[in-house]
């Protein structure tokens, strides 16, 4: 049987693909990088091969720079 992650009814695509997939490392290249204020974190916006979008991350989420 084969069938595609975004089809699945229970549980959600999105709890699915955490499990699968939660832990794997993306590698992108920083576009951009906010200010954290007072408390808040700073972000960096990075674009990664093969997805369509940037992604957004908590800089203090990165696990290290190539």
């Amino acid at each position: 049987m084969h069938f595609r992650i975004r089809d699945v009814y229970l549980p959600e695509p999105q709890q699915l693909l955490a499990v699968l997939h939660g832990e794997d490392l993306l590698q992108g290249k920083v576009l951009e990088i906010s200010e954290g204020a007072g408390m808040a974190p700073a972000y960096a916006v990075v674009e990664v091969e093969g997805l369509e979008h940037p992604v957004i991350v908590p800089t203090d989420q990165v696990l290290g720079v190539l």
